[in-house]
């Protein structure tokens, strides 16, 4: 189940989930850290297969939720885990109570992994917020809904008709790779476009997000063209 990216980077695809009806692919992405702790980003359904392949590589020390939307799986890995600490933004610790966090994610970048990775927060729209990460070692941008990347090949096995018509007219589709139509109206465009910059200064190679087709190459130019929107 696991797919190594680059050296201590590796994927994880999960099942599809339902979201307002539409099919979603769930992905995750486990970073081993220096210290060897594993950095566990938004978590997908944690079956016994994954649960061995996670062990050959290491400890769970980190669970990271990106976003109040990707938290699903979280309660199932914290039980799995007890050690490892959970993280995520305001929004989702708000949503999810029932979890004992750390202190809520933002653009300064916690300690425990500031060595390996880096962080901004897109928190310019009141109806949502996300924490982008950058893996340096392979620089390698992980987010999760700003860009959604589907395919042609997976709309069209998974999507009905008036669905696939929607994911091109909103342009989370590949060749746009644009945020939903609905979030994209909601953000401020100076205050996200101070973070975009910030992003793109990381000048990244690779950009994996959590639905679609992920980019192993030409990262920067990628993203340029996913947040064209912001203006």
């Amino acid at each position: 189940m696991i797919v190594k990216v680059d050296k201590n980077i590796w994927i994880v695809e999960g099942n599809c989930v339902s979201f307002y009806g539409f099919s979603y692919p769930t992905r995750s992405v486990i970073v081993k850290l220096e210290n060897n702790e594993l950095w566990i980003w938004s978590p997908i359904e944690l079956s016994q297969t994954l649960k061995s392949e996670v062990a050959a590589i290491g400890q769970p020390k980190h669970l990271v939720s990106p976003n109040k939307l990707h938290h699903l799986f979280l309660k199932e890995w914290a039980e799995a885990y007890p050690t490892a600490s959970l993280w995520g933004p305001q929004s989702t610790i708000i949503k999810k109570p029932d979890l004992h966090f750390e202190y809520p994610l933002e653009h300064n970048t916690p300690t425990e992994w500031k060595k390996d990775i880096d962080q901004v927060w897109f928190n310019g729209s009141r109806a949502m917020d996300e924490i982008v990460f950058f893996h340096k070692p392979s620089r390698t941008v992980i987010m999760a809904d700003l860009s959604e990347n589907f395919s042609e090949h997976f709309i069209k096995a998974n999507w009905s008709f008036w669905q696939r018509v929607l994911a091109r007219l909103w342009g989370i589709v590949e060749g746009k790779g644009y945020a939903p139509l609905e979030w994209r109206l909601s953000f401020n465009r100076e205050k996200t476009r101070q973070t975009k910059n910030k992003m793109l200064a990381w000048n990244p190679e690779k950009v994996i997000m959590a639905h679609g087709e992920w980019q192993n190459e030409n990262g920067r130019a990628f993203l340029e063209k996913s947040f064209e929107w912001v203006k």
